[in-house]
């Protein structure tokens, strides 16, 4: 493995993880594909096996994955040519990237958007750790990912796309005022009110019109498969929901809703955000998967007006009302350490540029 050092701090672009990935730093359990590395991150891959488990874990220090498979697995699951997992049921798959890092640079990671968007739950696990989805500096062994279906039973195989991990070399993430300068700069959500700034830039619900202002998945519906874009038809899966000028809604409690932002958002080329839930002291619901915003994203230089950030909540306990403009998630933005050769959305083939309400890629809109 060649050393690789990385001058200047902040998120390592789509030119740097090639250079992670031409040092051995990142390392493949069959050979790349073409299409895997986005302007900020990199798509993890399922392997060929997922081990069904009685509960999910942390290996906590010292301890391995495997270790903690040995004593908790049910069964596996041969995903070559592919098997569905089933809701309420917790699977580890080890994935077929792996990491030998530096001491420098660590990885964080998350849902892609279209997991977040089937009520899929995954958490990226590493050998040692005692967080989800956190890689420390210096990081060398295997990874291995949590998924447990929630709403819709699902159809993955070796290779399937559930998730990706993000690399930063030193202090990235912005302080408040540093949020402040650069909204004022380059408007980082599209609002006529000033923004709310508190570890990032708060993010309201849209609930205004008699249009349709939501879904609520269905249950027992068929199964999804990931990797089939525009297969399904929604309204097997989904019930819209019209606003009727009410401009709110009564979540249902444990039911799971796809909603959408008030503003638009913008993420600068030289940046990038993570949407991460707002406190959750404001009610009892939360925007339920963390996502990655790339640099570029509602960017117009790469083909956006300004998007719309898709939220899927979920209420907890009790039926809770949110209305038009409440705060429901936050924006938190990172430096890149250089700007992206690629911009999300440019001809790279993003699902969700320019968007408003928007399922998921898997559903034929009626």
């Amino acid at each position: 493995m060649t050393h690789l050092s990385f001058s200047g701090t902040g998120i390592l672009n789509d030119a740097d993880i090639a250079r992670l990935i031409d040092s051995e730093a990142i390392r493949f359990g069959r050979p790349q594909d073409d299409d895997q590395v986005q302007p900020a991150s990199l798509d993890l891959r399922l392997g060929a096996k997922a081990y069904r488990v009685r509960a999910s874990f942390l290996p906590g220090k010292g301890q391995t994955v495997k270790d903690k498979l040995d004593q908790l697995q049910l069964h596996q699951i041969d995903l070559t040519e592919g098997a569905v997992l089933e809701t309420g049921c917790v699977y580890i798959v080890p994935l077929m990237e792996s990491l030998n890092l530096t001491g420098d640079i660590e990885a964080a990671a998350n849902p892609k958007s279209s997991t977040g968007r089937l009520d899929i739950f995954t958490r990226v696990i590493a050998d040692g750790s005692r967080q989800f989805d956190t890689i420390p500096a210096g990081y060398r062994g295997p990874l291995y990912l949590e998924v447990s279906p929630r709403t819709f039973p699902i159809f993955v195989r070796a290779g399937s796309r559930l998730s990706q991990i993000r690399f930063r070399n030193g202090r990235a993430r912005l302080t408040d005022p540093e949020h402040l300068t650069l909204h004022r700069e380059e408007t980082l959500v599209a609002s006529t009110d000033e923004p709310f700034i508190d570890n990032g830039i708060a993010v309201s619900i849209d609930l205004a019109g008699d249009g349709i202002i939501g879904y609520r998945a269905k249950r027992h519906t068929a199964v999804i498969d990931v990797d089939e874009r525009d297969a399904l038809d929604m309204l097997d899966f989904w019930e819209p929901i019209a606003g009727r000028g009410k401009n709110a809604l009564i979540l249902d409690p444990d039911m799971f809703y796809i909603l959408v932002s008030r503003e638009a958002v913008h993420v600068p080329p030289l940046y990038a955000a993570e949407m991460v839930p707002f406190d959750p002291l404001v009610g009892e619901f939360r925007v339920h998967y963390a996502g990655f915003f790339d640099p570029g994203f509602g960017a117009s230089e790469a083909g956006g007006k300004g998007s719309r950030a898709v939220l899927e909540v979920r209420s907890h306990e009790v039926p809770f009302i949110v209305e038009h403009g409440q705060l429901i998630g936050r924006l938190a933005y990172e430096r890149m350490r250089a700007r992206p050769t690629h911009l999300y959305g440019s001809g790279i083939g993003s699902n969700y540029q320019a968007q408003g309400l928007k399922l998921s890629k898997h559903f034929r809109m009626a």
